[in-house]
């Protein structure tokens, strides 16, 4: 009996002893650094990458150009995008036909003006005197081409006559012009001539502007798109009713916003990049600060610089070259007038990229694809739930991308992380650190197994 008793305790004494001695074999396991060069992957559950938005994608070699972010602001196109509408007379505003929102035809009815010019009642005056002499020589140059042909009077005073009608066309053409450049039409002034007076005088929008898009073709070949029906915008009303104008004032500015500029503003040492790729015709990336929503078409993204300023802004020591940008626009009826709604429009500001260098043959991912731990620099590349830790090369890196050394580190059409580089980073971390290899898992019997 003594002696059962003493083994079972000398049994327990023994498997306390062993767990020990396993448990300190297991911690010497976990602690024990992984060979040099070597780390294991992490592992990321399909949630997990659902939660960080994680997408791969195969790399391949490509082309890439460096470039260099400028800022740049849309304004008007100087000469085309604005244009005043002043009065030819002076005069009284009676009618308002436009207010400002409202799309104008081109030669559509603005205000009506009564005249109180003095110089326009004279004219009319003038002309319709110098009508009246024209048409009474008429009639006394054909009586006296009758007393001439039986010989009673002398036909030197026919060519008095005729003379005289001559010098009164030539008035009357000049008080046409006059008129002319007042704003009456021809109708207007022949009935002038004919005694109706003008009172008033109706004020119209100029005619079409003459804006060419920038190439009459597309780069792949493909004909430019089409214009819409052409309308100016009343952008400011400058005038009351019953407000007396004098001739040359501003009654109103009309918007043409169809053609614009986008100006970009570099500073001395970008000014040989910027020229180079005005000489060479290099297209430049456009980043609209915008949302980009609704049902438009999509925005230009590439579009060459038109020409660039020759002076130095004194003050900022920059200096401005300037993009042509073709702006987009729907309409829409509001109590039987049509507005416009302007995809772009001045004081928008954009972002610039512009072309300095080929790369060839390199590898370009984005920029939250790639984690830096001092010196280095790693991507993952994924196989099922595990992301392989890759050390890269990188040649080049901007806002948006990063451009990696085709060093065969990452072979040709390997899947890489296109996102979440640093979360991965942080997950294999923790994954090294608890001592727990990725790559292994436990089945519900308790044995372990590789990844498979």
């Amino acid at each position: 009996m003594i002696s059962a008793v003493l083994g079972l305790a000398a049994w327990g004494i023994y498997r306390q002893w062993m767990g020990r001695h396993e448990k300190g074999e297991e911690s010497a396991t976990k602690n024990q650094p992984l060979p040099p060069g070597v780390t294991q992957p992490a592992r990321i559950s399909p949630q997990a990458r659902k939660n960080l938005g994680l997408v791969s994608k195969p790399v391949q070699p490509t082309t890439y150009w460096r470039t260099i972010e400028i800022p740049a602001l849309i304004i008007d196109r100087p000469g085309v995008s604005d244009r005043g509408v002043v009065t030819p007379i002076t005069g009284v505003v009676t009618k308002i036909l436009a207010y400002p929102g409202d799309a104008v035809e081109p030669g559509g009815e603005l205000f009506s003006v009564r005249i109180v010019s003095e110089p326009l009642h004279t004219s009319q005056l003038e002309i319709f005197k110098a009508s009246r002499e024209i048409e009474i020589s008429e009639v006394k140059k054909k009586r006296i081409s009758e007393l001439a042909d039986v010989g009673t009077i002398a036909r030197n005073q026919i060519l008095e006559i005729d003379n005289q009608i001559s010098r009164l066309h030539v008035v009357v053409q000049a008080y046409k012009q006059d008129l002319l450049t007042r704003g009456l039409s021809e109708a207007r002034i022949d009935a002038a001539a004919q005694g109706d007076f003008v009172t008033e005088i109706m004020i119209r929008a100029p005619g079409q502007a003459q804006v060419k898009p920038a190439t009459a073709e597309a780069e792949d070949g493909s004909p430019a798109p089409k214009r819409l029906p052409f309308s100016f915008e009343l952008q400011e009303l400058k005038v009351e009713l019953g407000q007396q104008v004098q001739t040359g004032q501003v009654l109103c500015s009309l918007a043409d916003h169809r053609a614009l500029q986008i100006e970009g503003r570099g500073f001395k040492d970008d000014l040989p990049l910027i020229q180079e790729a005005a000489r060479k015709n290099w297209q430049l990336t456009i980043d609209f600060d915008q949302v980009l929503q609704g049902n438009w078409p999509p925005p230009p993204d590439k579009l060459r610089i038109h020409h660039v300023a020759n002076t130095i802004d004194p003050e900022s020591r920059t200096f401005a070259f300037f993009l042509a940008l073709e702006n987009q626009s729907q309409a829409y009826l509001r109590e039987d007038k049509t507005h416009f709604l302007w995809r772009f429009r001045p004081g928008d500001r954009v972002r610039l990229r512009v072309p300095v260098e080929k790369l060839d043959n390199v590898l370009v991912l984005p920029q939250q694809a790639v984690v830096r731990e001092g010196p280095e620099a790693y991507v993952f590349r994924q196989n099922g739930d595990l992301f392989d830790r890759r050390p890269v090369h990188v040649l080049h890196e901007d806002r948006l991308n990063v451009v990696l050394a085709n060093d065969n580190t990452i072979p040709s059409g390997a899947y890489i992380a296109q996102g979440s580089a640093a979360s991965i980073n942080r997950v294999l971390k923790a994954q090294m650190a608890s001592g727990q290899p990725a790559n292994v898992h436990v089945h519900a019997d308790g044995t372990v197994h590789a990844a498979h």
